[in-house]
Parts: C-alpha cells; sequence; structure tokens
C-alpha cells in the first residue's frame, strides 16, 4: 500500500508548478519542526554549538534549517519523472573534469559524499551528465517505500545495491564504475575506525577507502548544495589517492581522514544544509560512558 501511496503523490507533484512545491515543502517543513522530538532537537542543537563554535541562537536558526530542508528535497525527489531530462537546466557541476580524468584511468572511483544538500538528487545528476554510478543504499524499514525510492534512483541512472553487498561493488570497481557512499552515518565501533571530526572523536566508515585501495583508484569527495535561485551545484573535490605500504589499516586511516577534512570543510561553508539531527557521536559517547560505568 506504502509503494503506491507515494507513486500517487509523487504523480500529482509531478502535476504541480516546481515553485508552488518547493514553497510547499518549505512550509511543511517549518510546519513539522516543533514536532521533532525535543530530545532529539536538543541534541542537534548542542552537537552544532561545540561544532561550529557558534551561540545558542545561532545553533537552533541552523538545526531548524536542516530540517525544513527536507520539505523541498522530498518535492524534487518526487518529481523525478519531469525532472529528469532538465537536469541540466538547473544543477551545475563544478570538478567534472576530475571525474573525466578518473574515467580515464580505467580503475572505477569512489564519490564521497555526506548528507547534505539533496544528495538522491546528485546521484541524478552524475548519472545523467555520463558518468557511471553505483548507489550504494540502506536497506528501508517499510518495504514499499524502499521499492519506489530504488526505482526512482535507478529511473535517474544509477544502478543500486545494498550496503551489505560488498562483493558487489567490487565487481563494479573492477569494470570501471564509480561508487557512491554516503560516509557521514554513525557505525557500530566493530565496524569503523576513530579520529578526530569537528575536534571531536568520531567514528568512521572504512568503506571508501577500504574500496579504493584495492583497485589503486581515486576518492573523490563531493557535496551539492542550493544556490539562492533555488537552483544546485554539485561540486566535485580533486582525487584522493590511498596509499600502499604494508600497513593496510595504516593507509585507511590516513586516507579517511584526509577524506573526512574535506567533507568537514563543505560542511563548515553549507552548516545549514546537513543533517545535524542525526546522532552523529552516538557510538563513541556510549563507549565512554560505559568506560566509566566499569571504572
Amino acid at each position: 500500500m506504502t509503494y503506491y501511496l507515494t507513486r500517487l503523490f509523487s504523480w500529482l507533484c509531478c502535476r504541480l508548478p516546481g515553485g508552488f512545491c518547493s514553497a510547499l515543502g518549505e512550509f511543511l517543513g517549518k510546519c513539522t519542526w516543533p514536532l521533532v522530538p525535543k530530545r532529539r532537537r536538543k541534541m542537534a542543537v548542542e552537537n552544532i554549538k561545540i561544532c561550529l563554535g557558534v551561540d545558542e541562537a545561532e545553533a537552533e536558526r541552523i538545526a531548524r534549517a536542516s530540517w525544513v530542508r527536507f520539505g523541498p528535497m522530498t518535492f524534487e525527489v518526487m518529481r523525478f519523472p519531469v525532472l529528469r531530462d532538465r537536469f541540466s537546466e538547473f544543477v551545475e557541476i563544478e570538478g567534472a573534469e576530475y571525474l573525466r580524468e578518473g574515467m580515464a584511468l580505467g580503475r572505477g572511483g569512489v564519490i564521497a559524499i555526506s548528507h547534505s544538500g539533496n544528495w538522491e538528487m546528485m546521484g541524478g545528476v552524475l548519472a545523467q551528465a555520463g558518468f557511471p554510478l553505483v548507489g550504494v543504499a540502506m536497506r528501508q524499514k517499510e518495504g514499499g517505500f524502499d521499492r519506489f525510492i530504488n526505482e526512482y534512483r535507478r529511473f535517474v541512472g544509477m544502478h543500486i545495491t545494498y550496503k551489505d553487498n560488498v562483493r558487489e561493488m567490487f565487481e563494479f570497481l573492477k569494470q570501471g564504475w564509480f561508487i557512491g557512499l554516503l560516509m557521514d552515518q554513525d557505525v557500530g565501533l566493530r565496524d569503523g575506525i576513530i579520529f578526530d571530526w569537528f575536534g571531536r572523536p568520531t567514528n568512521f566508515v572504512q568503506g571508501p577507502a577500504t574500496l579504493a585501495r584495492y583497485r589503486n583508484a581515486p576518492i573523490f569527495p563531493g557535496y551539492i548544495h542550493r544556490l539562492p535561485d533555488g537552483r544546485h551545484r554539485v561540486v566535485i573535490q580533486p582525487p584522493i589517492f590511498v596509499e600502499r605500504t604494508k600497513d593496510k589499516a595504516a593507509d585507511i586511516r590516513r586516507t579517511m581522514i584526509e577524506v573526512s577534512r574535506v567533507l568537514e570543510q563543505s560542511i563548515r561553508l553549507y552548516p545549514e544544509e546537513w543533517f545535524w539531527l542525526h546522532d552523529r557521536w552516538k557510538s563513541v559517547r556510549n563507549a565512554d560512558k560505559d568506560i566509566v560505568k566499569a571504572e
């Protein structure tokens, strides 16, 4: 049922003017902000204050804007059927030459991004621009919505695999594809590596550097952000290569620190566009609490 209701909603969105949808999305975002659990809003504000060094009022503004932007973003995804062939009209790509140079190497590559801006659109824009892209997705709890969103991702040109299908990622990398990875989610301590991000110990994924090291492939940090006139800009940063020494763990750690710093800089540029309501520091914080209890 969820699948068909979402398709119906998308059908309706595609028949409404884009400007109206954007305004409606922003209105709904503002209306629903008070409904976000108080605990999560407080967590986001505290993280913003610590990471960005801003006062309470500014942190609250950024946290609210971070939530509100999901309204227009949702409508944009729902309108993919009418936007796909027009992506180039309202989305510009900066740094596309880096991806073209990466393709010429024939080793594939990794595009490392965060939950900033309309990352769903970023994948579609790059795919429509001719870059072979594998989007690595997290399986949604609701099966109908999982089916819907992956259909739309494929519709705009991406191949989709789930995050636990590592073998398929390696196979596509061998074939010269770019693997798109969201790398700003908190992962289990067993699977991640800890280093400072925004000046705080943070548990980071290893996947981008692990994949790239296997093929001596480039990693391209990137992001998308909304311009003042409502259009978008995709920014691809210069490639980062994994040093291949006898110490694989150290190679991966060094590379992930370098990639994370580039992404941190982009979030500092456009803090309202990052998803601050995700508890990015949860696993490290909980581990510290466990240590205190044990003592």
